[in-house]
């Protein structure tokens, strides 16, 4: 093509990212950091050669529809791709990419920090010291429940699942139970100290804490319903820093109301950036605002695979990470 390809980007990126962006494409960057709508987005399929996008942007069917379109391509900065119509991508020839490996650690990092805020009531004590409650230390204060030796239940054993078991079995002493549709090779899951199980009903029966990693498929949606949050054993806790709609929020409130948990730790949402307000009522809730990539390091290392991607795509080859 003539000239450099016309890339739009949703939303703010690392400074890095977006001088590099600069430095290689025609870039119409983000000036204010709002989540595009519908039309917003189909006006910029129209303007660009490839649109670089989040997960934030939800790009459905009639987005895709829209006419003129003049984009080719679409790198989505992330892993997860449930905001994307893929089978419309597909349809309309609109090659997609996404951003995967390189957030591995960190939001395995999250997951565990989520497992110790949790179960140490961490959340709690820091809300008490800054209200300015705290009146010293006593033997019963903020009792929670010990970490270390553990049993935890990894859902999903692809790259974090697999990362968070590592850290919790050799980090933690932590027995690790794993159960995952996709087969993995005894030799992994050694490494990893998981535990494989034939199902996801035998995983909860057993675990004192259950970790979801997950994406969201029609299959994994609603996942952790009230039948199975119920097969959890009393005082069990559910931490999930995959996708929002992974559980059921009716059924996970009232099992925090009813005691049957012990608590949750939650970096995802149903309908983010909204969600459902009643978990802010919940002193056993610790909830995080989708922090689970959130470090420069990581950041800058997904905005250079989307640059990638869009150079190897204009240039003609393979395209790396391309899941259309």
């Amino acid at each position: 093509m003539n000239g450099r390809p016309r890339v739009i980007v949703t939303r703010r990126l690392p400074a890095a990212v977006e001088q590099a962006l600069g430095e290689h494409f025609d870039v119409v960057l983000s000036r204010d950091d709002h989540q595009w709508n519908p039309p917003e987005l189909q006006r910029a399929l129209s303007e660009c050669d490839a649109l670089l996008c989040t997960i934030s942007d939800r790009i459905g069917a009639g987005v895709f529809a829209a006419s003129p379109r003049r984009a080719r391509m679409i790198a989505s900065f992330g892993v997860g791709l449930d905001h994307i119509d893929l089978e419309a991508a597909a349809a309309h020839e609109i090659v997609v990419t996404n951003t995967p490996g390189v957030l591995t650690d960190c939001t395995a990092d999250i997951t565990m920090a989520l497992v110790l805020e949790t179960l140490r009531r961490a959340g709690e004590g820091e809300r008490e010291l800054r209200a300015g409650r705290w009146t010293g230390w006593r033997p019963t204060h903020l009792l929670g429940r010990k970490v270390t030796g553990r049993t935890l239940g990894i859902v999903g054993l692809g790259r974090i699942g697999l990362a968070v078991a590592r850290r919790a079995h050799f980090g933690f002493g932590m027995r690790v139970l794993g159960f995952s549709r996709s087969t993995i090779s005894s030799e992994t899951l050694a490494e990893h100290g998981v535990e494989p199980v034939a199902s996801l009903e035998a995983l909860l029966a057993e675990v004192d804490i259950v970790s979801l990693h997950c994406p969201s498929t029609p299959e994994t949606r609603g996942m952790m319903n009230a039948s199975r949050i119920a097969m959890l054993k009393p005082g069990s806790f559910v931490i999930n820093t995959a996708r929002g709609d992974l559980v059921d929020d009716d059924a996970l409130i009232a099992a925090l109301i009813n005691g049957h948990l012990g608590g949750a730790g939650l970096d995802v949402y149903a309908g983010e950036p909204h969600l459902d307000r009643r978990y802010l009522g919940l002193e056993q809730a610790v909830l995080l605002p989708h922090l689970g990539s959130a470090t420069r390091e990581t950041r800058e290392a997904m905005g250079q695979l989307a640059i990638q991607s869009i150079s190897a795509f204009f240039a003609g080859d393979v395209v790396p990470n391309r899941v259309v």
